[in-house]
């Protein structure tokens, strides 16, 4: 088995990638999403994403892969180790640049370690720790791995960081008033109130997916995505080639657009990619701030849209415990950290076996204080 790192998806072909990855793994682990952040610079060596991504061959064949960003920052990872920088910035010792792999500002789970055979692990880690040693990088990060991995990792002397995310999981319903019946009666009202606001405002929805959206969308929602940044005073992470890319893989990659409409003109977007069997929220933004509008644009029409195309699972991103309110349910969601040095990495172990008592203990307020009935609950 031969290893590689490559600093360019384009080093490989798309029809190579394409035999070793399935279904499971798209949209965001496929040859087109991760070319269109590379070919469109949203991922680059200049906002501190440097490709350096591992390839295993064998008889010349592509055989395995894993996506890996050198980092000299934190940016866009949706796990937080700004305190372990610190840390070690305090002892006169480099955390940056770092190893990472994940998909780019997406914290949705995925295979990370990509092949279509049995490959022995250390195949794909020893080759990363070697480079490390050799370099002096002090940590390898694996953000949002499939679950299958996870036993594996920590075999292998990665630790476990706890995290969660919140799930909406479709339990059959037939349409959206038969998924309000999981709700206790106040928080039914709540939520009906909620979309009765949007309602009452005359704005209304419409659906742009692989078969109708146009050009002239994505340049409508790229205004909204930048304005959700332009009010936290921040650059957006993704520029609009990329979304123009987006367009132009369309059919591979799966993307659906809520479109907010009043009077004749889009006021808001929420983005989404769709898989097989789950529905992934990723972005959002508006022209205008009315109240409930983004409740309805980035959680109420994604539920509609699942349970109207039998979408199993709507996953609106990690974080945020309003989502509870309306319908998502907490589930653990884990990342794994590979420490070079003793030192530090006992430090970071004891970091996270704090932080995992500490999340355990949220999750289970989550559980306790949900307003879905017992009965329907995960």
């Amino acid at each position: 088995m031969k290893s590689k790192f490559i600093e360019s998806l384009s080093e490989i072909s798309s029809v190579d990638f394409n035999q070793i990855i399935d279904e499971k793994d798209k949209p965001f682990m496929s040859y087109e999403y991760l070319y269109a952040l590379e070919q469109s610079k949203s991922v680059h060596a200049n906002n501190g994403w440097q490709s350096f991504h591992l390839t295993l061959a064998e008889k010349g064949d592509l055989s395995g892969f894993i996506p890996i960003y050198k980092k000299n920052n934190s940016h866009g990872e949706f796990v937080f180790d700004h305190q372990w920088s610190y840390a070690l910035r305090r002892a006169n010792r480099d955390y940056y640049p770092k190893l990472l792999s994940a998909i780019p500002f997406t914290p949705c789970e995925t295979r990370k370690f990509i092949t279509s055979q049995s490959i022995n692990i250390e195949s794909f880690t020893k080759p990363v720790i070697d480079y490390m040693k050799k370099n002096d990088i002090e940590t390898w990060h694996i953000l949002f791995p499939d679950k299958k991995l996870a036993k594996t990792l920590i075999e292998n002397n990665f630790i476990e960081r706890s995290g969660y995310r919140f799930v909406w999981n479709n339990k059959k319903y037939e349409n959206f008033n038969d998924f309000l019946k999981i709700f206790t009666s106040r928080q039914r009202k709540n939520i009906k109130s909620e979309r009765k606001k949007i309602h009452d405002s005359g704005i209304s929805f419409s659906v742009k997916d692989n078969t109708n959206v146009t050009l002239d969308d994505w340049l409508v929602f790229y205004e909204f995505y930048k304005s959700t940044y332009h009010e936290r005073m921040q650059a957006p992470y993704l520029n609009f080639d990329f979304f123009n890319l987006v367009h132009k893989y369309k059919d591979a990659l799966c993307p659906v657009i809520f479109f907010a409409e009043l009077e004749g003109n889009k006021i808001a977007g929420s983005l989404c990619f769709q898989s097989k069997d789950t529905l992934y929220g990723r972005h959002w933004g508006s022209s205008i701030n009315i109240d409930s509008l983004h409740f309805e644009c980035c959680y109420y029409q994604g539920i509609e849209y699942c349970i109207k195309n039998g979408i199993s699972f709507f996953d609106p991103g990690v974080q945020g415990e309003h989502k509870i309110r309306r319908g998502f349910e907490p589930r653990a969601s884990n990342s794994y950290h590979y420490v070079l040095h003793e030192d530090f990495r006992a430090a970071i172990e004891s970091f996270c076996k704090e932080e995992e008592i500490s999340i355990k203990k949220y999750l289970a307020a989550c559980s306790e204080y949900t307003p879905i009935k017992k009965e329907y609950r995960i």
